[in-house]
């Protein structure tokens, strides 16, 4: 079996593991720690939290479980605009809050979690001012729209600073990305699209169609019977499926349990045949 593949953060310069690990569930310290440790003997080493994750829990938990496990890992936070904090020095001093909640010194990732269209010059300057002082190596956005995203993307870029993401609801049973705009752009600009809920909140993990509408359960039994075909899950197979879909995209499925992180981090070497990827589109076009 093939070693987990890397993907490139945009132009950042960062190569992170191709699937990563989506902690908005996280918290308790280091009752994580079998599924961290689980995940990083895959591979994986990417792991995704921010601050408004039961309020700053999560960051505490993976600052936790990073530590007892003593692995290098890329991590990535993000900085939540809520009304009153829309200057560069809002998000600068958020920063500093999540580092320590982190327990680092640089964050490899440093995201705005929502766009606030009226503050995106602001928040540019921020993100820039978080690299040039050597507390994010690479910055992004989350839930961006394609324009907002190019706005922001433009605006950094005057400053020589690359925007490395956008994080964005993407998954078999919404393909938003791809109809509106966001895919197209993170092609156009060299920009990761890191996909939160890729298995649709667990519901294309096995047995998870059962008592849902003909059309999931369609989807369902197609991603099983390409699972089968490679002694592997359907959730594997829907991961596989997003990895080949385009190569900016780099999923980041949630988790707790130890079983399913052996899982997910598997699935980073499963690769689908034209025919087998051509049936999960169809099934899944047919979900829509």
């Amino acid at each position: 079996m093939s070693q987990m593949p890397t993907r490139a953060l945009g132009k950042s310069g960062l190569e992170v593991s191709a699937i990563g690990l989506g902690t908005n569930a996280w918290r308790h310290g280091t009752s994580r720690i079998a599924a961290y440790r689980a995940l990083l003997d895959g591979g994986v080493n990417f792991i995704d939290t921010a601050e408004v994750y039961f309020w700053g829990e999560s960051e505490r938990a993976v600052a936790a479980c990073r530590l007892a496990d003593g692995r290098p890992v890329h991590v990535a936070s993000k900085f939540m605009p809520f009304f009153g904090r829309t200057s560069p020095r809002s998000l600068l001093k958020a920063l500093d809050a999540t580092l320590a909640r982190l327990g680092l010194e640089t964050i490899d990732l440093y995201y705005v979690h929502f766009p606030f269209p009226l503050s995106l010059a602001g928040f540019a300057d921020g993100l820039v001012e978080a690299v040039k002082s050597g507390k994010a190596r690479a910055v992004g956005v989350s839930n961006f729209s394609a324009g907002d995203m190019r706005r922001m993307s433009d605006r950094l870029a005057k400053s020589g600073v690359a925007l490395a993401a956008n994080e964005v609801h993407y998954s078999l049973l919404h393909r938003g990305p791809e109809t509106n705009g966001v895919l197209d752009a993170c092609r156009e600009r060299d920009v990761a699209l890191v996909a939160y809920f890729p298995l649709a909140r667990a519901r294309l993990a096995e047995g998870a169609a059962e008592g849902a509408d003909a059309k999931i359960a369609g989807l369902q039994r197609a991603l099983a019977e390409v699972g089968q075909a490679h002694q592997a899950t359907a959730a594997q197979a829907a991961l596989a499926w997003m990895l080949r879909r385009d190569p900016h995209i780099i999923p980041i499925p949630g988790t707790s349990r130890e079983t399913h992180a052996h899982e997910i981090a598997a699935a980073g070497s499963l690769s689908l045949t034209d025919e087998e990827f051509a049936a999960i589109d169809r099934a899944s076009a047919s979900a829509a």
